[in-house]
């Protein structure tokens, strides 16, 4: 992925994307032990390595934008068995045989997935858990194709559980979670004015009472390498 892609987005990610549910942190305790090792690889700005945190887990939470670092390190500051570590999934910088359970939210999608194997195989203990964890729109057909490609890529047999998570916008809210996703126009593109109107457009329209809110479902891969 580019080192780059999330450069000056970290606040409106930590703002406005998604979350995850209770149910899914309690899913994912059940499929490791109790005292594994995590490593979060792409952990952005911690919203789902903080969930982790929550449950007691050693975890390395590996990012490789510098602005996306500054927002996790604020988010997991009062954490002390989580240890920030500049890296990315084709180069964690971990050592060989250091965590029990590779996980990634919302970031598979950006891996170089023979590379990512690779790392896992020689980062991971024996028979490691790999797990990836994503929201999607289902009403939106090219909000899971991205992921599918890339789970595809990567497992052979893997248990797949879904779970509800609806999420609901402010106006304020809307405009961020767009402008928290790269690719997308920043205020100093020509095109900014232009998408926001667009955006401000979809939102008068979809919302109620001033909120719009989506059905999102959350998708969990797990499979042992």
């Amino acid at each position: 992925m580019s080192v780059d892609a999330f450069t000056g987005r970290a606040q409106d990610y930590t703002n406005a994307r998604p979350g995850y549910t209770d149910e899914v942190i309690e899913y994912i305790g059940k499929l490791v032990p109790a005292d594994a090792v995590f490593v979060e690889v792409g952990a952005g700005t911690g919203k789902f390595t903080e969930l982790l945190a929550r449950q007691g887990y050693k975890i390395f939470a590996v990012e490789p934008n510098t602005d996306m670092r500054e927002q996790l390190a604020i988010t997991l500051a009062s954490f002390p068995d989580v240890k920030i570590v500049a890296g990315s999934a084709e180069v964690t910088t971990l050592p060989d045989n250091s965590v029990d359970v590779i996980v990634s939210a919302q970031a598979l999608n950006w891996f170089d997935i023979d590379a990512f194997r690779i790392e896992s195989q020689r980062i991971g203990k024996s028979n490691p858990m790999v797990i990836s964890v994503y929201n999607y729109n289902p009403s939106e057909e090219h909000g899971i194709s991205r992921y599918k490609k890339s789970t595809a890529a990567l497992y052979s047999t893997p248990i797949i559980r879904e779970f509800s998570n609806p999420i609901c916008f402010t106006q304020d809210k809307w405009l961020q979670y767009f402008f928290s996703m790269a690719g997308v126009p920043n205020i100093s593109d020509p095109n900014y004015y232009a998408y926001s109107a667009d955006l401000n457009k979809r939102f008068d329209c979809e919302c109620v009472d001033g909120v719009l809110c989506l059905n999102l479902i959350t998708c969990v891969y797990s499979e042992k390498l």
